[in-house]
């Protein structure tokens, strides 16, 4: 077939005035349930089937703080806190809204914190070795028991989380909590360990740097010391604090969490952790069974199987006890945090263990470097990557103007075969806020890349709590830095606070911006849950109509298909220019389809947009006019 080139005529997207009048909430009702839409909307949700599993990841301590004061190293006191109840079932029904299936409760493991709470019979921590005030999620203190902060009743928390985890399960959502592997907090001590369960470290030979069932690598002769402030950081901010001395009583001194073997790691380093032991020798060779390469294309029975007679390092058998305790709980998988950092053997062990006991856990592993991506998804057993190196970053350097597009088909290209393994996202708790001026100044500008993020691959999609209210994370929250909403401070995050409207959430205080980017994440995300396309094959249309003056490097577009169905997406990131152009079909995909000669309705899902698909002797062609930062989502209509 000839390329051609086809005039069709295409409705442009909404008014903006019609569009926000459609997400203009009504004055509430207070005799109705505060978050009726949001409950019609998930009622409409437990009717469908997804496609492929959306995952909420939600910062379990600041989702329900309506506190907006906001202080630097503000204490709990001050600045607020949410709580696992403030998950109701209207909060509930507002995440459902957006064609989630499983919520990631981040930082509900009980981590190393700045508040007492020793009536409970938990120890002080020590701010010399806590980054912020609320602590890191990721420097875990004891892992069979759940944050205090987050209970209404410290002497309860436990309870109230189980009572979370079936408030989740009620709305037909699943829950995901973190795994930290690869490293605990400088003082790690569970007081609600089971009976049998001895503590990291608890057995440790420390005058050795390494044994194979040694928990922790060591100093032997030297004793940690704190380490040294740089740019005029004081923990607390300078304020006081029981254990704030500039001390921390550990001898032999630890490697810290990011492989410091240093007694005094550095102050950028994980100083507030310490590195886990896996039986990796301090030469980088292993003290345990390597899993054959034929293994790689073995199911997760044959890979249990394999360890079953096998004498294996401690810690292995320390966090199978520990993911094991929590799915018996209730929970439905685990995001694991720096999986890489740990070897693929054990999570071939860890992976099919669980596997084969819950063969729907959703297991999500934060892996970046791209040589690995087969190794842990293959040999470890994991059900999902970040997508982050390669994708999101190209993503985000073409929404901030300076990146091609061309990228993100040849990085598409690159993982064809894993492609479904790897979850895609925009904003995470590490990453920058879309609407923060360090990343794109404005959230509008992540709306085309959402729409190539959640719907070129049959892959989970992710979206961060206040991301579809545009939050912009310009807190200066104390030890945080602005342009991520902070995970170490005690905060509110105000755009989200906005549509929880004092726990109403029903978006009562969102301005009409905020409510139409809302109203358009819930169109979007329909369309990656549930609509049945977003299982068929995909192909890039985007080298075949670079030829095409009006069509760039700030253009993308590609076709999802299968042999009776067709959808076509093309996204405009530029934030000035208009696109109005006439885009080509490759033969195959019109193959595919069967299509013979004549014209074929093009329906818009997203932005009501309509065309027509054009086939003659010469091709395939269809006409497109977006808006800057627009998108039109085509389907056949036979």
């Amino acid at each position: 077939m000839k390329k051609i080139a086809l005039t069709v005529f295409v409705i442009g997207t909404l008014g903006t005035l019609s569009l926000l009048q459609a997400c203009q909430p009504s004055a509430p009702n207070k005799s109705a349930p505060a978050n009726q839409g949001d409950a019609t909307m998930a009622v409409e949700h437990a009717s469908k089937s997804h496609v492929k599993p959306v995952v909420y990841q939600v910062f379990t301590r600041l989702f329900g703080n309506t506190n907006t004061t906001n202080k630097p190293w503000g204490t709990l006191t001050e600045n607020g806190v949410g709580k696992f109840s403030d998950f109701t079932p209207q909060a509930l029904a507002g995440i459902k809204e957006l064609g989630v299936s499983h919520i990631w409760y981040t930082g509900v493991p009980h981590h190393a914190l700045v508040n007492d709470y020793t009536a409970y019979g938990i120890s002080l921590d020590d701010p010399d070795v806590i980054k912020g005030r609320a602590g890191s999620p990721y420097a875990v203190k004891d892992y069979y028991n759940v944050n205090p902060d987050l209970a209404d009743d410290p002497a309860t928390r436990l309870a109230e989380f189980k009572a979370l985890i079936e408030r989740t399960h009620a709305q037909g959502m699943k829950v995901i909590i973190d795994i930290v592997p690869n490293h605990v907090a400088r003082a790690y001590e569970s007081t609600s360990r089971p009976e049998g369960v001895a503590d990291f470290g608890a057995q440790d030979d420390t005058s050795v740097v390494y044994a194979r069932d040694n928990n922790f690598y060591y100093i032997p002769g030297e004793d940690f010391i704190v380490p040294e402030s740089v740019g005029g950081y004081r923990p607390l901010g300078g304020d006081s604090a029981p254990l704030l001395d500039n001390q921390f009583a550990e001898s032999p001194a630890k490697w810290t969490g990011n492989g410091s073997r240093l007694a005094q790691p550095n102050i950028h380093d994980w100083y507030e952790t310490v590195k886990v032991n896996y039986g990796v020798r301090p030469d980088g060779s292993y003290d345990f069974p390597v899993l054959p390469e034929a293994y790689r294309n073995l199911g997760v029975a044959e890979h249990h199987a394999f360890w079953l007679d096998k004498n294996l390092p401690d810690s292995w058998y320390k966090f199978h006890d520990i993911v094991h305790y929590w799915l018996a709980m209730g929970v439905d998988g685990f995001r694991y945090d720096m999986a890489e950092m740990v070897p693929v053997e054990f999570w071939s062990f860890l992976n099919s263990s669980i596997k084969v006991q819950y063969p729907d856990a959703f297991l999500l592993a934060e892996v970046y470097n791209p040589k690995q991506f087969r190794n842990y998804i293959q040999l470890g057993k994991m059900d999902y990557l970040y997508d982050k190196v390669d994708f999101y970053d190209n993503l985000k350097a073409v929404m901030q103007g300076h990146g091609d597009a061309q990228s993100l088909e040849q990085v598409q290209a690159n993982i064809e075969d894993v492609a479904d393994h790897m979850l895609h996202f925009l904003e995470n708790h590490d990453e920058q806020r879309i609407a923060a001026p360090e990343f794109a100044g404005d959230a509008a500008k992540g709306k085309p890349a959402m729409v190539v993020s959640a719907l070129i691959s049959r892959s989970p999609t992710m979206l961060y709590f206040g991301q579809d209210v545009g939050e912009d994370g310009s807190e200066e929250p104390g030890f945080g830095d602005p342009s991520r909403t902070s995970i170490f401070d005690y905060i509110g995050v105000p755009a989200h606070q906005r549509w929880m409207n004092d726990g109403a959430f029903d978006g009562g205080k969102l301005s009409p911006t905020e409510l139409a980017l809302r109203a358009y994440y819930i169109k979007l995300m329909d369309i990656a849950a549930f609509h049945p396309l977003m299982n068929a094959d995909y192909t890039s249309l985007h080298s075949l109509n670079t030829a095409n003056d009006a069509y760039g490097p700030l253009h993308f577009a590609f076709a999802r298909h299968d042999n009776e169905n067709l959808m076509l997406v093309v996204s405009n990131f530029d934030p000035d220019k208009p696109l109005a152009t006439t885009l080509n079909l490759p033969e195959a995909v019109v193959e595919q389809l069967g299509l013979s000669s004549g014209e074929y309705a093009l329906q818009g899902l997203l932005e009501d947009h309509v065309s027509q698909l054009t086939i003659n002797s010469d091709g395939a062609a269809f006409a497109v006019a977006l808006a800057p930062l627009s998108s039109a989502v085509l389907v056949l209509t036979r």
